[in-house]
């Protein structure tokens, strides 16, 4: 197996989209397409990948905002892959009006996340590479992608270096929050990079020694 990850900063917020790549079939998925789909097409292009899928990590505009440009890019419609609450959620969009913005619409659930399952970066193939884990509190039905083989997870907005997710947004739950990293996260191996949905990554052992909000 020979699996790489790609980081792309977009939008007014700073919004990390990343994009796992398998280098031996050039085909890859991409996680939390926010603003300026184009530009994240352009990009893989360039690279010369195939893109497959379209993964969501939680119902928030700003992660959302490409999902229905990029996946609509192709014919077929590319496969995407939301947790059924984060989905309803989004489509009330209540973020969204609150801070002024119109978006498309996450446009429909092809493929339902829920705690536990694997995936691949080809939706046909046996090979699944990466784990669902539940972390909502942020965000109902917030999801994180755990890659063991990369030793990565993409944990959106329910844990940053030394912080955590705003929980005063309609549908958070602070202590359910709490919970899932002591559980979700904080239970990965300490040398695991968590890549979060704004700023830089960090790792499980430094928020365990660091992060103010939560300890191990």
């Amino acid at each position: 197996m020979n699996f790489a990850y790609e980081t792309l900063v977009v939008g007014p917020m700073g919004n990390n989209v990343y994009i796992l790549v398998d280098l031996d079939s050039r085909t890859c998925v991409i996680i939390d397409p926010g603003f300026m789909p184009q530009a994240q097409l352009d990009y893989i292009k360039e690279k010369g990948w195939d893109l497959r899928q379209v993964w969501v990590t939680h119902g928030h505009f700003d992660h959302t905002a490409g999902v229905k440009g990029i996946s609509e890019a192709f014919e077929p419609p590319l496969p995407i892959a939301i947790h059924p609450e984060s989905f309803n959620w989004a489509r009330e969009n209540p973020s969204a009006r609150q801070f002024g913005v119109r978006v498309d619409d996450v446009p429909r659930v092809d493929i339902a996340l829920r705690h536990g399952i694997w995936l691949g970066i080809d939706q046909k193939s046996d090979q699944k590479i990466v784990e669902v884990r539940d972390v909502s509190g942020h965000n109902p039905g917030s999801v994180m992608f755990y890659c063991p083989h990369l030793e990565i997870a993409v944990v959106g907005d329910a844990i940053f270096k030394e912080g955590i997710g705003r929980t005063d947004f309609a549908g958070s739950d602070h202590n359910l929050l709490l919970k899932n990293i002591r559980e979700q996260i904080y239970s990965l191996p300490e040398e695991t990079v968590l890549l979060p949905g704004h700023g830089e990554p960090t790792t499980v052992a430094y928020e365990k020694r660091n992060n103010p909000f939560i300890r191990g």
